[in-house]
């Protein structure tokens, strides 16, 4: 038996709380068609949002841009910061939406990945990824854009401390392989993993880089039999708008 769909109450929660989040996050006024393409909101939805917010004070409007409001003070005893994590979260739950396949953001621990936030999506046939996982670099698309974004002495020096471990039979191990992929990965700026960690899941991601330094990655799990030509043309147009939005700050 399928689980019974969450009531519109929480999606409408759910959309408050990532409105706030991301015009706070971005530090910056926003007129409400930014929002409501960043958070893929319609836009009479979002007008109803924004003018509560505001009415409450957790948002100000001054002529079109809404920008945070007196009200968040109230709930705090200092000005907020948000952690990468909180920063990448609404865009990850948006892109998911979008999508309605799992995505991720993974950070670099060493050699490793690590994801810091993930989507899982609401289909029966779905991938998850458990926060806080480390995974070898190699094996994971988001793992393979962070390859492809270091530089070429930071790379050799990664072949040179690291086995590249096979997890299935499609793994890339040998390393001549893996480094024409990365330079594919350098010229496209999008990365792939086919089945390479896990049987019947086909990666994509982007390399996500704020000042110009590179944070992380952003990335989509989606079930080879869900995968074609259509589905990967629009996951990785969703990918580059989130990436380009996340580094917009």
């Amino acid at each position: 038996m399928s689980d019974p769909a969450p009531p519109a109450t929480v999606k409408s929660a759910m959309r408050t709380l990532d409105i706030i989040e991301y015009v706070v996050s971005r530090g910056r006024p926003l007129v409400a068609q930014e929002i409501a393409t960043a958070l893929s909101i319609p836009v009479s939805s979002l007008s109803y949002l924004l003018g509560t917010l505001v009415e409450r004070g957790y948002l100000a409007r001054e002529g079109r841009r809404y920008t945070a409001g007196p009200g968040l003070e109230r709930l705090q005893a200092h000005t907020p910061t948000f952690t990468l994590a909180e920063a990448v979260a609404p865009l990850v739950r948006t892109l998911r939406i979008q999508l309605n396949e799992t995505a991720s953001f993974f950070v670099r621990r060493g050699w490793e990945i690590e994801a810091l936030v993930t989507e899982t999506s609401e289909q029966a046939l779905r991938y998850a990824v458990r926060t806080g996982t480390l995974a070898p670099l190699h094996v994971f698309a988001a793992g393979k854009a962070l390859l492809a974004a270091m530089d070429d002495g930071e790379l050799d020096l990664f072949f040179a401390q690291t086995r590249l471990q096979a997890f299935t039979a499609t793994t890339i191990v040998a390393e001549d392989e893996l480094r024409r992929e990365i330079a594919e990965i350098r010229e496209t700026g999008l990365a792939h993993t086919r089945e390479e960690h896990t049987p019947g899941i086909h990666g994509l991601a982007r390399v996500v880089r704020i000042d110009g330094d590179v944070v992380g990655a952003i990335s989509v799990a989606i079930p080879v039999v869900r995968y074609d030509a259509i589905i990967e043309r629009r996951a990785a147009d969703l990918l580059l708008r989130t990436a380009e939005l996340l580094g917009a700050g």
